[in-house]
């Protein structure tokens, strides 16, 4: 066996150090979801705030509004009953959106009830996915199925670190 650098720690075939390489590791390892956490929260409440402010957006019909934009993707759409559903009230369906997406923002950035958050993310991703960016071709060109897989590993871990979860969590386990 070799000893491991500075710590005189045997380095077996698995290739793990003790000391400060693997303190290191392990706070890589803790930390790794942090970083997505942080862009899809901050990426999520920008585009809900963009939706509200934008003039254009939460009208039925016009340049660059969401009625517009349901109409031109009707035809290609994986889901065309979705797109039927949303063109019943565009300006309806804009407002739900973002603000779904602004409670998914805040709620993934908080760390506040973080496996709801990525549900609800995953959920926006995939109706968008499904909706309005199925025709890109090839497939990876369109960004809602990136969005739908980085929710994922949200979905699964939650938020445990730097979270107000974790913060409840610790509150229920105080004696």
């Amino acid at each position: 066996m070799v000893q491991g650098y500075r710590t005189g720690t045997p380095i077996g075939l698995g290739g793990s150090v003790r000391g400060r390489n693997g303190r290191w590791k392990e706070t890589a390892r803790r930390y790794s979801l942090l970083p997505l956490r942080i862009f899809l929260g901050v990426t999520f409440l920008y585009a809900g705030i963009d939706k509200l402010t934008d003039s254009a957006f939460l009208h039925a019909t016009g340049t660059g509004s969401l009625g517009e934009l349901l109409h031109s993707v009707r035809g290609s759409a994986a889901v065309p009953a979705l797109v039927d559903l949303a063109l019943k009230s565009p300006a309806g369906f804009g407002y739900a959106i973002a603000i779904g997406e602004i409670a998914v923002g805040i709620g993934t950035l908080l760390g506040l009830y973080g496996r709801v958050a990525a549900l609800g993310g995953a959920l926006i991703s995939l109706s968008l996915w499904l909706t309005v960016s199925w025709q890109s071709t090839p497939y990876y060109y369109g960004n809602d199925l990136a969005y739908l897989m980085a929710w994922l590993p949200l979905l699964l871990a939650g938020s445990p670190l730097l979270s107000a979860d974790a913060l409840l969590a610790a509150r229920r386990r105080m004696p």
